[in-house]
């Protein structure tokens, strides 16, 4: 295994160069910078396992830098601050905006090596994903997500999001794929009672996702325990996803033992109007991957544009902000996204935005004393056939909004009886 690398960042000669002797004594490669410019070069040329940086330099203080880096979607590593004149408010202020830990100088031995390695192995504990929390937010909220996300993420054991519709469990769930790894939103669920040992072979090292957990019929969830008990074989994580609560899916009636296992790692997902002060940071995060993933140009939005977004309602939850930043970023013309961009394509989103309004506040008149799966058919219905109409009959676009496979797609009209010609 080659050394860890780690970037130290001290405007003090002295420091940089003790730490680096230390350092390297102890098997890592060292890179020096003595100001946050020099740190930034180092920073977009390469990706440190670890950041020793130092809050009180003449260019830029070190809290700044590392907020500039986390809302930049760079701040991918853990980054230990160092001060000698540290107070706990200046601390809580650092592991608030991301840092791992705060070290006071002068910097005790044992005290550094104990935290650079405590760092180092939190890192490679965590999955290296699309997705990272310290880009999400600064919310209580979100740091709590946070917690709960990596604390889970150190196990082997399956998980369960429970969340309200379009609160963005494929996004959440892409927090446990690492980048070089199979990864699967389960459409065919009739594999899980024919072959969900295949699917396993198929999966090896990756993550499986089943998107409604109470769309299982008795068979499937047979399949699915059978397949949750081979899954750490193969090293497969399983994420299983669910609108409904867990009492729901008791009288649902799904497998006690299957919903023994899963509640074990439940984790709630929050809808978007709880933490809007976050948006801004979401924005830029969602942005960053769908650069990152090279599936569109990368725009920056400027204040005004971030500011529009988070004073909006969202009924369609983070769902609805996803397509609408992928719409931005795909229409808009200049470098970057500006506040008149998102007014023309909310007007743009405004039927879509009273539809999720009407369905929130009266369920589209879907009969709410009817058996769950046929009122869960009925409200598909209506859901398909206002994203055919919102797409002028182009199943492509569908499919996009939807986030479904086409293929899959034309399954579930089918299923449903909805005619697309």
């Amino acid at each position: 295994m080659s050394a860890r690398q780690i970037l130290v960042v001290d405007d003090e000669v002295g420091i940089r160069e003790l730490l680096r002797d230390i350092l390297q004594d102890e098997g890592y490669q060292v890179r020096l910078a003595e100001n946050a410019a020099q740190a930034r070069e180092y920073r977009q040329q390469f990706t440190p396992d670890l950041v020793l940086l130092d809050i009180w330099m003449p260019d830029c203080d070190g809290i700044s830098l590392l907020k500039e880096w986390g809302n930049s979607g760079l701040l991918t590593m853990p980054v230990v601050m160092m001060s000698g004149h540290g107070t706990i408010d200046t601390a809580v202020e650092a592991t608030r905006i991301g840092a791992f830990d705060f070290l006071e100088k002068p910097i005790a031995l044992q005290k550094l090596l104990k935290t650079v390695s405590a760092a180092l192995k939190h890192s490679e504990q965590l999955p290296k994903s699309d997705i990272h929390f310290l880009r999400l937010g600064k919310s209580a909220l979100i740091n709590e997500l946070r917690a709960s996300f990596e604390s889970v993420a150190l196990q082997k054991s399956p998980v369960l999001l429970s969340g309200e519709q379009f609160a963005g469990t494929h996004l959440y769930a892409k927090f446990f794929h690492r980048h070089d790894t199979p990864w699967m939103v389960l459409d065919e669920l009739d594999r899980l009672s024919s072959e969900p040992l295949a699917l396993l072979q198929e999966l090896e090292q990756g993550v499986l996702l089943i998107s409604e957990l109470a769309e299982l019929s008795r068979t499937q969830q047979k399949g699915l325990n059978l397949l949750i008990a081979n899954a750490e074989k193969h090293q497969v994580r399983v994420i299983c996803a669910t609108a409904l609560s867990l009492n729901a899916l008791l009288e649902q009636q799904l497998d006690s033992q299957l919903l023994q296992i899963l509640s074990a790692n439940a984790i709630q997902l929050p809808i978007l109007n709880q933490h809007k002060d976050d948006i801004p940071d979401i924005v830029r995060a969602l942005g960053v991957m769908l650069g990152e993933s090279n599936s569109l140009p990368y725009r920056d939005f400027d204040t005004a544009a971030l500011n529009a977004l988070r004073k909006f309602d969202w009924p369609g939850n983070l769902s609805q902000l996803d397509n609408m930043i992928r719409t931005l970023m795909q229409s808009s013309k200049g470098e970057r996204v500006t506040e008149d961009d998102v007014k023309r394509i909310m007007l743009q989103f405004q039927p879509e935005i009273d539809e999720a309004k009407q369905d929130a506040g009266a369920t589209s008149g879907v009969n709410l004393d009817q058996p769950l799966r046929e009122a869960r058919d009925a409200f598909e219905r209506l859901y398909f056939e206002h994203h055919i109409q919102k797409a002028e009959r182009n199943m492509s676009k569908v499919a996009e909004n939807v986030e479904m496979e086409r293929t899959h797609l034309y399954r579930k009209l089918k299923q449903l009886g909805i005619k697309i010609k």
